[in-house]
Parts: C-alpha cells; structure tokens; sequence
C-alpha cells in the first residue's frame, strides 16, 4: 500500500492506496479520529457492489453507518438530489459529531462533499472513490460542488476530506468507457506537469488497460502526489491551482451544451485537451508533432478528441461562464510542451476558436 499526504497544515489529510485495501477502511478512519456515526452517501450501481461489504466493515471497527441513496449519473449532480441527503442525515438525527463518507465516483464525491461543508455548517467527510476519475482526481483536494443547468460545478465550497481511501481493485467494475474517462485526467497530469509520466503512460498502456494493479497503483499514485503538490501550494485556485483544469474549459461547455448526458465527464476533458493543444500550438507554445503525441495517447485509450458539432456561438457562451473568466476576460489553460503549461487570457476568443475549430458552424 502507498501512502500520500496532503500538507495543509491542521487540514492535512492521508491518502492510501492500494489493491484491496477497503477491507482497512475502518483502521483508516480510526487513526484520522473520524465520527462513529456516519451516513455512507453511493448510488444504487455502487451499493449493489460494495455497499454491504463496506457497512461490515465500518461496523467491525465500532463504526454506526446509515446508507443515502443518490441516482446515477451527472445529471443528477444537482439540488434535488443534495436535497436528499440532507432529508436523510435530519431524519436520521445526524449532529456535528457525525460524518459522511462518499463510496462511489465523482458526482457522490462533489456532492457529499458539498453536503458536509454545509449541513449544520461543517461535518466531516471521507472519500472513498471507486472510479479511476475520482481517485485521481476529484477525491483530493477539497473542491465539492453541484451542477447548474447553465454551467458545471457553479455552486460549491473548497472543503477538505478527512481521509481518501482508494482501492485500484473497485476498477475491475468499471465499465471500460467509464475507465478511460479516468484515464483522461490521468494523461493530463503527464501534459501539464511530468514528461517522464506522460512517457510512462505510453509504455503501460497495455497494463493499464489490463488493469494490472501495480500499474494502476503507479499511476494513482502519481496522478494524486502531482495534485497534492498543486493544492499543498494553492488550496484555493487563485493562481497555480487553475492549471488543473486544463481541457477543462472546452470540455465542461461539451457537457453542459449536450446535458451532461452525451459524454462522461472525462471524454469532455479529452476533447478539451485536444482543442487546448491546438491553441497552444496556434501561440507557438508547442510544436505539431506533440499535438499528434497528445492526440495519439488520447486515441490509444478510446476517448474523443473531435468536438461535437455544435455553433461557436453556443461553446462562446458556454465558456463565458467558466468560473476562470475573470472581469470578463476568458482565461484558458494551455500546455507549454509536454510537462509544462500556463494559464493565457484570451482577447478575442471567436477569432481563436474559429481558426483552430474552422469546421463548426457559425
């Protein structure tokens, strides 16, 4: 097992990481001093699972666990369904000495996560992600949110964990789709901070695809100690931590143009970081041969790199909502290379857009 801090001083908080390791969930949340009672937020595909198992064990180490029920999808990233979980901790009686413990992706993470920042104003949490997506990306580093039908994750607080607990053996039930959007925010981290990785996960895409677990714990590893590094340096994304969201701009108005039903979150991003690379490409940032690198690996791993056909007008707006757009001016992520990268404010963005996408209709 690996093991992962993230320094914030009276926030820090581990990460462990490993192949079947969730049968230690409750040794971990012991040594973190987590609330016994607590409410297990999933879904019903993650409950039918793990739900069971997970409940034994919290309840072998002394743990009160309850079970909340969210739907299944990002569509559901929302108000009804955060609604839901604060009907079921007020009906069950939960106070500040409880907690809330995520099992499940990315949407369960956000949104327990925003749950606890405000239910009674602040309760403890702790993520158990079980997709490749969330364990590499939305598990660490304390941004919790729910979606609004004109733009992602627009109502949300930065509220740290208490403890993510990461488990590569849950992959094996990923579906394959599911598993290469997680694989997109994997090849980001190699784009905009680490060549060597981004190398490595050419030479292992075999492995990673096999899902061979020391591979995957490889690259969970090294996927969370580079976001570690980032938020240990700016928790709160006012300057260095935006650099995350590279092929986020792009790919969060994909989501939201086609209803966050059309793409999984990270085929979105892939197609973003496929445009961001041709921006970058287009202020000589980096050369053509490492778009075609960029766009190859996103190739090998089955995710998108052509944008939906939708106007320019309508990703314009889209983008024009982005939580980086600062007085009015759309700030983009762009790599410098591969490795490197850097936040640029775009003047003209339909000038931009239409030459490096000319085939969307106007």
């Amino acid at each position: 097992m690996e093991k992962i801090t993230v320094g914030l001083g009276e926030r820090s908080y581990p990460i462990w990481i490993g192949e079947g390791i969730l049968s230690r969930l409750g040794e971990a949340l012991q040594a973190v001093g987590f609330p016994k009672k607590v409410a297990v937020v999933t879904n019903p595909t993650v409950r039918g699972l793990y739900g069971a198992k997970t409940l034994e064990i919290l309840a072998e180490s002394g743990f009160a666990a309850d079970t909340i029920v969210i739907p299944d999808g990002e569509e559901y990233k929302n108000q009804t369904s955060l609604m839901q979980i604060y009907d079921g901790l007020i009906a069950g009686c939960f106070d500040r000495s409880s907690g809330l413990i995520a099992l499940g992706g990315g949407v369960v993470g956000d949104i327990t996560g925003f749950a606890a920042a405000t239910y009674l104003r602040g309760i403890p949490f702790a993520q158990v992600p079980t997709t490749l997506l969330a364990q590499v990306d939305s598990s660490v580093g304390g941004k919790t949110a729910i979606n609004h039908p004109l733009g992602k994750n627009l109502i949300g607080a930065f509220y740290q964990p208490l403890h993510v607990h990461i488990d590569v053996a849950t992959l094996k039930s990923l579906p394959s789709r599911e598993f290469a959007a997680g694989i997109a925010e994997v090849i980001k981290y190699g784009i905009i901070r680490d060549q060597d990785f981004f190398n490595w996960l050419g030479g292992h895409r075999d492995a990673l695809s096999n899902l061979e677990h020391q591979a995957l714990v490889e690259a969970v590893k090294r996927s969370c100690q580079i976001k570690a590094n980032v938020v240990e340096i700016d928790e709160k994304e006012s300057s260095l931590r935006a650099i995350l969201n590279f092929g986020h701009t792009f790919g969060h108005a994909v989501e939201t143009l086609t209803g966050y039903e059309t793409f999984r979150h990270g085929e979105a991003v892939a197609i973003g970081m496929s445009v961001a690379a041709r921006i970058s490409r287009s202020l000589r940032l980096c050369s053509s041969e490492q778009v075609v690198l960029i766009d190859d690996l996103l190739k090998s791993f089955n995710l998108p790199i052509v944008p939906p056909s939708l106007s320019l007008e309508q990703y314009l707006q889209a983008m024009g909502r982005d939580k980086k757009v600062k007085e009015g001016v759309l700030r983009m992520v762009v790599n410098r290379g591969i490795g490197d990268c850097l936040i640029q404010d775009v003047d003209d963005p339909q000038s931009l857009f239409s030459s490096i996408l000319p085939d969307l209709p106007n």
